[in-house]
């Protein structure tokens, strides 16, 4: 098969493209690299079944001839980068989808959009079902990204709905893994960079909210069953094992061998979920999905991973 994927030199795009390339097919990776890195884009340079194109994806994109699959993983998707990149995020969320849409369109292929749990914003549904239309603050300083994504779905099921496209969505949780960035302000590679430094965890608020954390390879055997075997409605890919941050760094120090105590910086930004936990009976009916790596099993190879990053 032929697949694009939009952000493929991101996080979880990068790893993505590893397993198609995998598989056996033609990978074309599109990425303006405003938060993807470069390393990530040239590491499958020497196979002739890869290309790179670095391009903005709110401006037409400059691919031709049939695929199977656009994968659309575009989006500045840590809270550091959101807050310093609101309009870009909002941009990337509309003028971007609605680009991949007409990507899809144009190809033949299959559109697997990326959304994410931050569309049911700091939930008042505990654990967060596709049902849950969310609790989300549209004005608030996290609006950029959630809103963008909850436009985004709209888009993306109103053009399926106009041209019949084949859509798939996934409301992607917490995720983590070699590649992510050590200064991207989510919890995982601050905490490993923390503890590789024997430095004291820091937190916003009293550590006592809840996230779950899924392994990037699960997220990624998620995404391309979605493909497979998706019905075009959001589907929950995240691993439903739900813990407090304090119990994030207690697991963190004992992959690590060491680190601090949890200590709180400053109370909880507005509009911070309190807690968080997908709901993945549909996701386990339909695609036949669940996560298998355990966090321990995860933090093995990312602790290793930042290690070699910072040189410790």
């Amino acid at each position: 098969m032929r697949s694009i994927v939009l952000g493929g030199a991101g996080f979880i795009g990068s790893h993505l493209v590893d397993r198609l390339l995998a598989r056996g097919d033609e990978v074309v990776a599109v990425d303006s690299l405003l938060t993807g890195r470069r390393d990530n884009a040239d590491r499958n340079g020497g196979n002739p079944r890869y290309e790179f194109l670095q391009h903005d994806i709110c401006r037409s994109i400059p691919v031709d001839g049939r695929a199977e699959a656009v994968f659309n993983l575009a989006s500045p998707a840590s809270p550091i980068d959101y807050a310093k990149l609101p309009l870009e995020t909002l941009d990337v969320g509309s003028m971007g989808t609605r680009q991949a849409l007409d990507l899809a369109r144009k190809t033949g292929a299959t559109l697997i959009h990326a959304s994410t749990s931050e569309v049911y914003g700091d939930p008042l549904e505990h654990p967060q079902r596709e049902e849950y239309f969310g609790n989300v603050n549209p004005i608030g300083p996290r609006s950029c990204y959630d809103e963008a994504k909850r436009f985004a779905e709209a888009l993306v099921t109103s053009y399926a709905r106009v041209h019949r496209l084949p859509v798939r969505i996934a409301r992607i949780f917490n995720t983590y893994g070699p590649r992510m960035r050590a200064d991207d302000g989510r919890v995982v590679p601050a905490f490993v960079t923390q503890a590789l430094r024997g430095e004291d965890f820091t937190v916003f608020g009293d550590g006592t909210q809840t996230r779950s954390f899924c392994y990037v390879d699960d997220l990624v055997s998620g995404l391309m069953a979605l493909q497979n075997k998706g019905d075009g409605l959001p589907v929950n890919l995240g691993n439903p094992r739900e813990m407090t941050l304090i119990e994030l760094a207690d697991a963190v120090r004992g992959v690590v061998g060491k680190g601090g105590r949890v200590r709180s910086v400053r109370p909880l930004p507005e509009n911070d979920p309190r807690q968080r936990r997908p709901d993945i009976t549909r996701a386990r009916t339909l695609l036949g999905w669940e996560p298998k790596v355990t966090l321990e099993e995860g933090l093995a190879p990312t602790v290793a991973y930042f290690r070699r990053e910072l040189g410790l």
